[in-house]
């Protein structure tokens, strides 16, 4: 693990920038050059080993929180924070996210900027805003100078952020096309979740050819089972390793949800970098997109276990570099930030209560199926809140006044006030969501999710001080962490596009 002491200036630095940020995004000439103006030249040596890590959704709030999580577990007297791995790399940097439409940018235009150094509208996978000029990913430019590339994500890999590695798409939703592209790519290496469109349902085609087909075709090596997966090496050729349990979505479940022996993240990294390994070297990029999708629902422990998850996957990567310092690049950041998420809620105020998350033992998603089949298998004429509050407890810790361990655990007991609100909120849950219209309030209150789980999650979050001010993404800027060769150019702030400007510099990318 990484024990280097953490540098205080870089620290300072950034949570300076963060303060100006978030004093209403009104900054001075001098501070909006300072995202404008950095130094991508770069006469080292190349790295051999390049990883690049991206948290989908991650920003200061997601890092924090995790690290706050994992010092309230010490139980210590005073606030004790404990530093994720890659939070103590030696370079430290901040990256605006904006896009061209909005302050506020989606994973397909920050993806972009991430993969070919250009600035795009919201939903469009490596062109440009007009829709018009394909971007070619820094991945085809590696692949032709002799690495080997890998893609590794926790969702489905046709979705936008492991997209803009191989694909050149207008629309981030035309998911069908996307996986052909993959199919059709001569890369090495795809991992982790599967994909959302394989024969081009949703895409309403009809008698086209299913994308797994396709790959093996094209020479992919396709592997789905737990066994298959581990057995792979460098010997096994290209490959697309497919989690045995994907969702609905055809993403791998949330790591609070995952069994015993199943895979996680971090197996697939540790698997890509066996599969990967050449005289020549390789790139690999890795999404940990279920941190976005955590806090889109507002689900704070969620987002707090694919967080500490996406930590261990990142040192799979530093054992590459502690085997190869000389060799090796990690970088790490995120491509916006999700949910608005704050530490710190008025019910609470001075105070924060971390350890009520371990509380939680099941995302929101998980919690969906349980309401879902309530609702499905009960007449509405029997449909009561009571019949769920030993759900309740158990995935939450919330209890009721009247239940038998409300002396023993008060800190969870429903307030009357919070009692309404899920009663309120189970209604809803219990009408046919198809036909369910939420007014203009509870909109707010529920944005697009299960009106009780998200209601639920909420009462937790407040009373661990824990609170989000969107269902969608927010317009903060994200951390960049960097070991390694070239290390030095990810000091400093800078766009987000400077970031495929640096690896491009990094790797003596001249085109």
């Amino acid at each position: 693990m990484f024990k280097m002491k953490k540098k205080v200036f870089p620290i300072i630095s950034l949570l300076l920038i963060l303060t100006v940020v978030l004093s209403g995004f009104h900054p001075t000439d001098a501070f909006a050059q300072g995202f404008k103006k950095t130094d991508n030249t770069y006469n080292g040596k190349t790295p051999k080993y390049v990883f690049l890590f991206i948290g989908d959704g991650m920003s200061f709030p997601q890092i924090t929180s995790a690290e706050m999580y994992l010092g309230a577990q010490k139980k210590t007297a005073s606030p004790e924070i404990k530093a994720l791995d890659f939070t103590n790399f030696p370079v430290n940097g901040v990256a605006s996210t904006y896009d061209m439409d909005s302050f506020i940018p989606d994973s397909a235009s920050t993806g972009t900027s991430l993969a070919t150094g250009i600035k795009t509208g919201n939903g469009i996978i490596n062109m440009d805003a007009a829709k018009k000029v394909k971007v070619d990913p820094i991945t085809r430019k590696l692949k032709e100078m002799g690495y080997k590339i890998g893609v590794v994500s926790s969702v489905s890999l046709d979705h936008a952020t492991p997209a803009v590695f191989y694909a050149n798409q207008e629309s981030r939703n035309n998911y069908y096309d996307i996986s052909l592209q993959l199919a059709n790519s001569n890369f090495d290496y795809f991992g982790g979740g599967g994909f959302a469109d394989p024969a081009g349902v949703k895409a309403k085609l009809t008698g086209a050819p299913n994308v797994i087909d396709v790959a093996k075709k094209n020479g992919f090596k396709v592997a789905n089972t737990k066994e298959d997966i581990l057995a792979l090496n460098n010997k096994s050729g290209r490959v697309i390793a497919i989690n045995s349990r994907l969702d609905g979505s055809a993403a791998m479940p949330y790591d609070m949800d995952t069994k015993e022996g199943e895979l996680r993240l971090s197996d697939f990294v540790r698997k890509g970098i066996e599969v990967l390994d050449n005289s020549k070297g390789y790139f690999m990029m890795v999404e940990s997109g279920k941190i976005d999708w955590a806090c889109h629902a507002n689900d704070a422990t969620a987002s707090i276990k694919d967080t500490i998850e996406f930590n261990n996957a990142i040192m799979e990567a530093y054992k590459v570099y502690e085997k190869y310092p000389n060799d090796t690049l990690i970088v790490v950041t995120g491509d916006h930030e999700t949910g608005g998420m704050t530490i710190g809620f008025a019910g609470t105020a001075y105070s924060t209560f971390f350890n009520k998350l371990e509380k939680q033992t099941m995302s929101y998603d998980e919690f969906n199926t349980i309401v879902s089949d309530y609702r499905k298998s009960t007449k509405v004429e029997d449909q009561k809140l009571a019949d769920l509050l030993p759900q309740i407890e158990k995935a939450f810790g919330l209890i009721t006044s009247s239940n038998s361990n409300a002396k023993t655990n008060a800190d969870f007991v429903l307030t009357d006030d919070e009692q309404s609100t899920v009663e309120a909120a189970f209604k809803r849950s219990m009408e046919d969501p198809k036909s369910r219209k939420l007014n203009g309030s509870e909109k707010i209150l529920y944005g697009t999710y299960e009106p009780l789980t998200v209601t639920l999650n909420h009462i937790l979050n407040n009373k661990a001080g824990i609170s989000f001010t969107t269902y969608s993404h927010s317009g903060l800027p994200v951390p960049v962490y960097a070991v390694g060769v070239g290390q030095e150019l990810f000091n400093g702030s800078y766009d987000n596009t400077d970031i495929n400007g640096k690896l491009k510099a990094i790797t003596k990318i001249t085109k």
